[in-house]
């Protein structure tokens, strides 16, 4: 008999087992994935269809998206809703907390930078731009993968930890019921903090529950590739900035901002996208700076939203790993670009991409979205954006519609919480591993 089940290896999980180990030793706890742990997640696929894991340890096993770039922003204007949902008093406390046990497990060897400026947010409002401002924690991959490794160290002395294991049901009658290829575990708690990656899996064991999903939500945006200086002026109050604006019928805010980064391809359910990779990331920095403006976009069901990003991204993309590249110039005139015009652009694209006309291949709100921020940009500069600025089509970010909890994170079936992306409250690392500090606290 378990105190305490966890299902999900990902960041909110493993912040959640450690809380209740420091605090309740005595406390019989199980982690369950069905991943690998940290040491064998070793997938270097550049593609799905590449990709020879029944089960992707790029996303996939202890650590989850943490041993990625690592990048902590502790912080209540973006990132999710934690703060609405708890208070932001006590978010950032949690977040406070969330860096406390990342420099104890030798995160401290990066520093911790902010981004707040008050006359950059003065400035910026003239032009109809709000600064959301955040601390960063930015570990990159290596140092993640060293800080979530000696994480499992400290958790597989303490707790139960089953790999590779698949949970087939999950019933209650008094305790939880857990039936897994592994063996049969029974529970006080259950905790499922699966993440993205396995918001299927979620649904399901959910709604036999008689726990439903609401509405859903995904972002879409176009990535921006500038000349290195473009954003001097801004960006030497705050080593990056993150911009919103509002405009009719759309908001947008800018994220992953990388100077002297470059773009890969990332791929997320079986869609190609361009991404921004950090300058950390690379032996050279690149000359470029590169962002996405992302645009939101709501519908009644999670399956409505992915078949959205399907005809979107999967159109461009023609089954083929396909992006779009176009000269902003050429957006505004609403003319194609060709390859050969790319060849001669001055700034040349970091990631090979196909010239083509984004107008033609993405709802004209994102194109909207991004010339009228654009406009606010280079007023706020004071200097013009470099008509040869390239901008790829299309990215996307993911969410998982809300299940209902209490701010416990606890769900109307006694003793099962939702916490990370699981909750729907939460789109970061660290308001993630916060979500699972604070239902460690109410276990």
């Amino acid at each position: 008999m378990y105190d305490v089940a966890i299902i999900g290896a990902g960041v909110s999980g493993i912040f959640m087992a450690y809380k209740l180990t420091l605090e309740h030793p005595e406390y019989n706890i199980i982690m369950i994935d069905k991943g690998k742990q940290l040491s064998e997640r070793t997938c270097k696929a550049e593609s799905k269809s590449s990709c020879k894991c029944e089960v992707c340890d790029q996303y996939i096993g202890f650590g989850g998206l943490g041993k990625s770039e690592g990048k902590f922003n502790y912080t209540n204007d973006f990132g999710g809703s934690l703060g609405r949902k708890i208070g932001n008093q006590k978010a950032e406390a949690l977040m406070s907390e969330v860096d406390d046990v990342i420099c104890s497990f030798g995160g401290n060897e990066t520093e911790l930078y902010h981004t707040h400026s008050p006359n950059l947010q003065q400035r910026a409002e003239i032009h109809g731009l709000k600064v959301l401002t955040t601390s960063v924690r930015h570990l990159g991959t290596a140092l993640s993968t060293a800080v979530f490794q000696k994480l499992y160290n400290y958790l597989s002395k303490r707790i139960d930890m089953w790999f590779e294991t698949d949970v087939s049901s999950i019933n209650k009658d008094g305790s939880f019921v857990l039936e897994t290829n592994h063996g049969t575990v029974i529970t006080e708690k259950v905790v499922i903090s699966t993440g993205n990656s396995g918001g299927q899996w979620m649904y399901k064991h959910c709604e036999k529950l008689g726990l439903k999903p609401g509405p859903s939500r995904i972002d879409l945006g176009l990535r921006v590739e500038m000349r290195g200086n473009q954003l001097d002026q801004i960006l030497k109050e705050a080593f990056e900035t993150k911009l919103h604006i509002a405009g009719e019928g759309y908001e947008g805010t800018t994220y992953c901002m990388n100077p002297n980064g470059r773009i890969i391809r990332k791929y997320q359910h079986g869609l190609v996208m361009p991404d921004g990779q950090n300058k950390r990331e690379e032996k050279t920095p690149g000359s470029n700076l590169n962002f996405t403006l992302f645009v939101p976009s709501f519908f009644d069901t999670k399956k409505e939203a992915d078949q959205f990003a399907e005809k979107v991204i999967g159109g461009i993309n023609q089954k083929r790993a396909r992006i779009v590249v176009q000269r902003v110039q050429d957006l505004k005139n609403g003319r194609p670009t060709n390859d050969s015009v790319i060849a001669q652009n001055t700034i040349q694209p970091s990631l090979e991409a196909e010239g083509g006309s984004l107008v033609d291949e993405v709802p004209q709100k994102f194109v909207r979205a991004l010339l009228e921020f654009l406009d606010a940009l280079q007023n706020l500069l004071g200097e013009p954006i470099d008509d040869d600025t390239v901008v790829y089509g299309m990215d996307a970010k993911f969410y998982e519609p809300k299940i209902r909890t209490n701010e416990q994170f606890e769900t109307e079936v006694p003793g099962l919480y939702l916490i990370g992306d699981c909750s729907g409250e939460t789109h970061s690392l660290s308001q993630a591993a916060a979500s699972g500090l604070c239902a460690a606290e109410s276990i």
